[in-house]
């Protein structure tokens, strides 16, 4: 466990300094909620939400910066390998497994903290959180999700040497994922023939459960989403402590 915290402490360290990533990693989100929420909020009709648009979007403005942030965080590995602080570590007398650990766990709860930053700036945009509890159910669905994109980043990346190539490849994997999730239209009015692939969208279950927790409305039961999300968050970390056994140094 000491090993686990002592990188989870360094990548709190960098994320608390690096101010310009905080910036950056609320301004997409920021963007959508604002733009997006208020220019439809009066044209889009939701079930459940009615004329209330803004409502509805604010669970997947939560979920898209914690999925953003968490992938991205991955770039550390490839970061690490470039300036050789990752031959160092991995040369210590530690397990693989605690430095991928302590790393998903970093990424994870940097994402978390981010979104929490658009879930306090959604209060003054009209999120109204219906219950303490429903509170932690979101913060739950949040971490689930934070560990399960962390672990995903951290496997893409350890099979990789350029970040830039990370980042094209992150694109065309996240945008899509997050596309297909519900976070931005329900997934009850989209056609028959997208509705599968919808479902079989991990961050699908991810939505919906913080959906679940700050409006007390879902489309999919909390229960299956808790159970998916959980079980999507465990196989990515076995995945990807997998791939990162792998490093060549």
């Amino acid at each position: 466990m000491d090993i686990i915290y002592t990188i989870w402490l360094r990548s709190m360290i960098r994320y608390v300094r690096s101010k310009s990533r905080i910036i950056g990693s609320i301004s997409m989100p920021l963007f959508f909620l604002l733009f997006l929420g208020f220019g439809l909020n009066s044209v889009v009709r939701i079930p459940g939400f009615g004329e209330n648009y803004i409502q509805f979007l604010i669970p997947g403005m939560v979920a898209m910066s914690v999925l953003f942030t968490s992938v991205f965080s991955g770039i550390q590995i490839i970061w690490d390998k470039q300036f050789g602080f990752l031959k160092e570590t991995l040369v210590a007398p530690v397990t693989r497994m605690e430095i991928m650990l302590g790393q998903t766990f970093g990424g994870a709860t940097t994402a978390l903290i981010q979104g929490i930053i658009i879930m306090v700036i959604s209060l003054f945009v009209g999120l109204h959180v219906e219950s303490v509890t429903g509170f932690l159910i979101a913060l739950g669905f949040m971490v689930l999700i934070g560990i399960s994109f962390t672990a995903f980043g951290i496997a893409i990346a350890s099979r990789m040497e350029d970040m830039t190539g990370f980042q094209l490849i992150m694109n065309f994997v996240i945008f899509p994922i997050f596309g297909l999730s519900g976070a931005l239209f329900p997934i009850s009015s989209l056609p028959e023939w997208l509705a599968p692939i919808t479902m079989i969208d991990p961050l699908t279950y991810g939505v919906e459960g913080i959906r679940y927790g700050l409006t007390g409305t879902s489309q999919i039961s909390p229960v299956i989403s808790f159970i998916l999300i959980g079980g999507f968050a465990c196989v990515m970390t076995i995945i990807g402590a997998f791939l990162f056994r792998k490093i060549k140094i």
